[in-house]
């Protein structure tokens, strides 16, 4: 358990979604261990110690934005609800905890909240993330906690502009110094994947690691795919795309068989978009400014609907590349995306992420993500410049 401990610790400090020194993790083994910020790491072990689950992770983001979101919140409120999907599908809500709220000793509030969410903000401490069975869920439970707020924190930024005092220097300190440029450079791919098994799960296993670790995707939530003959290649649900070792799945690409059972729940958009295009390869991850800027749209005041990440019929651009809503999984999006993907080899979907495609390898689809990514980014900080 020591050992699971130190490698989440570990994956936090490599993501940069937590800070230096302010990290702690508390898990139950034969007896209840935690490990890392002496101070958070007996709130980690108190809290745990009233749940009915294996393990928390307490950790100060490396960003202020959860911070600024509860100083932004009005009087009486007591959560956030980002509108990005991780949140939908996972999260939920966020539950907060003002200052005033945790003078005393905040474990009991804590495992209250924790009894039915995944993960709460604690004003002054951090982001508070439980596991109920594994020390990754915890890890897993955190990354998305951090995702959102970081979504939803510069999505209102550019709503709303800046309100507090110390945002805009904190802003520029994010922009100027945690991000960092992203590109493909200095990455090997195979030109073209042959029908090789062992090739081509070393290559999904060697991509599946770049995307996490060019930040294009946040804990387990991405897949990617390999079409070779009449097998598709992908990674499995849950997986976590830089230990994909073990984790991707061989599906008839023609759904003769259930043995696609334990694969990636987007399994059947990567299959219709193998169909409609003619790919060899597909990826999906969920890079940051693309959610942000997919949620960005001139049209909702004079639009009736309501759940546009569902019922938006309309396909809009960014930078060329197109953006359509859909359902995860089963849903809208595998009918959503293959029939736009072709034309630009890549489609952001409504406040999930993006999909790219490579026709003979994965260089290509990278690239492609890191391209989309790096025009949203842009476009974010113009759009900002311009309301400031």
């Amino acid at each position: 358990m020591k050992d699971q401990i130190e490698k989440y610790i570990g994956k936090l400090l490599a993501d940069r979604s937590a800070a230096p020194g302010a990290i702690a993790i508390a898990a139950q083994d034969d007896v209840l261990i935690a490990s890392g910020n002496p101070e958070l790491a007996k709130l980690a072990g108190n809290t745990l110690s009233r749940l009915n689950s294996l393990a928390l992770v307490v950790a100060r983001p490396s960003l202020p934005f959860a911070e600024f979101l509860i100083k932004r919140a009005g009087k009486g409120e007591s959560f956030i609800l980002p509108q990005d999907t991780e949140t939908r599908t996972f999260l939920h809500d966020i539950p907060f905890l003002r200052r005033e709220e945790v003078s005393g000793d905040a474990a009991p509030e804590l495992a209250r909240l924790l009894g039915s969410r995944k993960g709460v903000i604690v004003e002054g401490v951090g982001i508070v993330a439980v596991g109920a069975i594994t020390v990754e869920q915890a890890f897993i439970n955190y990354s998305s906690v951090f995702h959102s707020t970081f979504v939803k924190y510069l999505q209102d930024l550019l709503s709303e502009g800046f309100k507090l005092p110390g945002e805009r220097e904190a802003f520029e300190s994010f922009k100027n110094e945690w991000l960092r440029p992203l590109s493909a450079e200095g990455l090997h791919f195979r030109d073209s994947l042959s029908l090789n098994k062992e090739e081509i799960l070393d290559e999904i296993e060697r991509v599946g690691r770049y995307t996490v670790e060019r930040g294009l995707v946040d804990s387990f939530f991405g897949n990617i795919s390999a079409q070779a003959g009449e097998l598709i290649y992908i990674s499995q649900t849950a997986a976590s795309l830089d230990e994909l070792r073990g984790c991707i799945d061989p599906v008839p690409a023609d759904n003769s068989s259930t043995t696609g059972i334990t694969a990636s729940s987007e399994l059947l958009a990567h299959r219709k978009i193998f169909e409609e295009t003619g790919a060899r390869v597909i990826l999906h991850g969920h890079p940051k400014f693309a959610v942000i800027m997919s949620m960005l749209c001139d049209r909702k005041k004079e639009c009736a609907i309501k759940d546009c990440w569902k019922e938006c019929p309309h396909v809009r651009d960014l930078g060329g590349t197109p953006v359509v809503a859909g359902e995860i999984g089963a849903g809208g999006l595998a009918k959503r995306v293959p029939p736009v993907i072709g034309a630009s080899g890549s489609a952001i979907v409504y406040g999930h992420g993006v999909f790219t495609l490579g026709r003979t390898g994965f260089a290509e689809a990278f690239k492609s993500m890191v391209d989309v990514e790096n025009f949203c980014r842009e476009e974010y900080f113009r759009q900002l410049e311009t309301k400031a």
